[in-house]
Parts: C-alpha cells; sequence; structure tokens
C-alpha cells in the first residue's frame, strides 16, 4: 500500500513536471545539442547539404579570429563600467528608499519605471537625448563641460561607456528591489545597538549593511555576468554588424549573429556560441568559487 502511494505521488510529480521537461527537451536542449554538432562542420546556411566535417576547425578559427577577442574586449570594457554603476545606484536607492517613510511606493514606482520600458523604446528615447542635438550635450555645451558636439557612435572608446549608461538606468531597478528585500532581512536591533556604541551612518553602511548584503550582492554579479557578456539589442539597433568604427561596439554576440546571418556560416557560429557559453560558465564558476572562498576565510 505504502509502494502504492508512493508510486501515485510519483505519477503526479512527473504529470506537473512534463510541461517543463517538453519545454527544456524542445527550446534548449535539442537546439544545444544542435549546435554541439553543427560546430564540427562546415555549414553555410544556404546549402545545408553539402555540410562537411572539419573536427575542431571552427572552434581553432574562432579562438583565433581577432575580432573575437575584440568582441569579447569591448563586453568586458562595457561590464565593468556596468556593473559598478548599476552596483552603486541600485544599493544607493535601495538605501534611500528603506530610510525614507514618506512616498516610499511612489519613488520605487519611478525608479522601476525604465524595467518595464520596452529596450527599444527606451533606446530610440536615449539615442535622441544623447546625440549631438540631444537636450544632454545641450546642456554640456551651454555650461562649457564640452566644446563640441561628440558623435559617440563613430569614436574609439566611447561606444561601450555610453551604452553602459543606458543600460545602468535601464536596469538598477532589477538590483534596487533585490537590495531592499536583502535591507529588510536585517534586524534593526544591529543598528541600534551600533548607535549605542557611537557608530557613524558610514561605519554601520561598511560594518553592517554591506557584510549582511553579501548573498544579494553575490547574486546580482553572478547575474549581470550571464546577462551582460550576451548584449545584443542595445548595439544592434545603433550599429552595423561590424559593430561600426573600429569595432568599438562590437559584441561577441552581435560577431555570432553576423557570422550566422551575414556570412551564413553557420558552423562558426555555432561554435562561438558554445564558446561563449564555456566563458560565462568558467567565469561564473570563478566568481562563485572566490565568493566562498572569502566566506571560509571569514569562517576561520
Amino acid at each position: 500500500m505504502k509502494f502504492k502511494n508512493l508510486s501515485k505521488k510519483q505519477i503526479w510529480g512527473c504529470f506537473f513536471v512534463l510541461p517543463w521537461i517538453i519545454y527544456f527537451t524542445l527550446f534548449l536542449a535539442y537546439p544545444m545539442f544542435l549546435a554541439f554538432r553543427n560546430s564540427f562542420l562546415n555549414l553555410n546556411l544556404l546549402t545545408p547539404a553539402k555540410a562537411s566535417f572539419v573536427g575542431f576547425g571552427n572552434w581553432i578559427e574562432a579562438a583565433s579570429d581577432p575580432l573575437f577577442w575584440q568582441a569579447m574586449f569591448n563586453i568586458v570594457y562595457n561590464q565593468t563600467i556596468f556593473i559598478i554603476l548599476s552596483l552603486v545606484l541600485g544599493l544607493s536607492f535601495a538605501v534611500f528608499l528603506k530610510r525614507i517613510t514618506t512616498g516610499a511606493a511612489i519613488f520605487r514606482t519611478v525608479y522601476f519605471l525604465p524595467v518595464i520600458t520596452s529596450i527599444t523604446v527606451a533606446m530610440i528615447v536615449f539615442k535622441f537625448i544623447s546625440g549631438p542635438e540631444g537636450p544632454i550635450q545641450a546642456f554640456l555645451l551651454k555650461w562649457d563641460i564640452i566644446k563640441e558636439p561628440v558623435f559617440w557612435k563613430f569614436s574609439k572608446w566611447l561606444p561601450m561607456p555610453v551604452l553602459a549608461l543606458f543600460n545602468s538606468w535601464k536596469w538598477f531597478g532589477v538590483q534596487m528591489v533585490i537590495f531592499l528585500g536583502g535591507l529588510s532581512s536585517i534586524d534593526q536591533q544591529l543598528y541600534e545597538a551600533a548607535e549605542i556604541d557611537g557608530a557613524s551612518w558610514f561605519k554601520q553602511f561598511v560594518s553592517i549593511t554591506l557584510p549582511l548584503l553579501k548573498p544579494q550582492i553575490v547574486f546580482v554579479l553572478t547575474m549581470n555576468i550571464i546577462n551582460g557578456l550576451q548584449m545584443f539589442t542595445e548595439v544592434f539597433m545603433n550599429f552595423d554588424l561590424n559593430g561600426g568604427p573600429y569595432h568599438a561596439a562590437l559584441t561577441p554576440v552581435l560577431y555570432l549573429y553576423s557570422k550566422a546571418f551575414d556570412d551564413m556560416q553557420m558552423g562558426d557560429a555555432s561554435a562561438i556560441g558554445i564558446l561563449l557559453a564555456a566563458i560565462i560558465y568558467a567565469l561564473t564558476m570563478l566568481e562563485m568559487r572566490v565568493t566562498q572562498g572569502n566566506d571560509e576565510k571569514e569562517v576561520i
């Protein structure tokens, strides 16, 4: 009887899990298998019947292509700025909302609006306000902060920082909500005890808030690494498939896209995709190991 009951539970469990299994198989596992298989083929999208086995040729070509590493440099450059800015903005506004007592819900809604705004609409607006004839540059010119209009899309070093500013504004609301949840879980008696001991606000923030927000900070960093290295829409809307002049806005996913749908080389694109996935996985594991190592040192 006990075995029968257990079997029924297993059957019902499989029944409820089945939709996810079907979704995972059709839209994740099967495409990943095809990409892995195609990475060993010289596969042209226009002539798939003429595909030929090339072994690790596509992998070697991708890893030795200067454009791939230019794209990796660009995205690391972009994400370094984005991660710092978004962390500072998200944490700052979370602390601000935690401390105020009036209008917190209104401010929280306003700060989260960019997140729910379509990235296409947000980028169109951002292109206007940040362009040479936009209000931002008009303000900077009026106060002599810049001497002439800046055409940032045609610069060698400005595209990635400007896009990092856009993404920081677009996504800091997500991090703000995560940090707000972390701040709400901190025992207020810790702050009261620190105040009695004469600790300043900054000392409380460094000694209490930051250490207790470490799980949220680690989660945000991990998500930024995973999502950031896959940036595509922002550059696709602003630049050609080469990433603009000097390849200054070329990202790994844009490079992959150009290989697949401009050069029609699906084998090369598949190898680049798997190589990018491996890099994301390695960076994520490294970040988690460093974090766990620091936790062990603190315990010791």
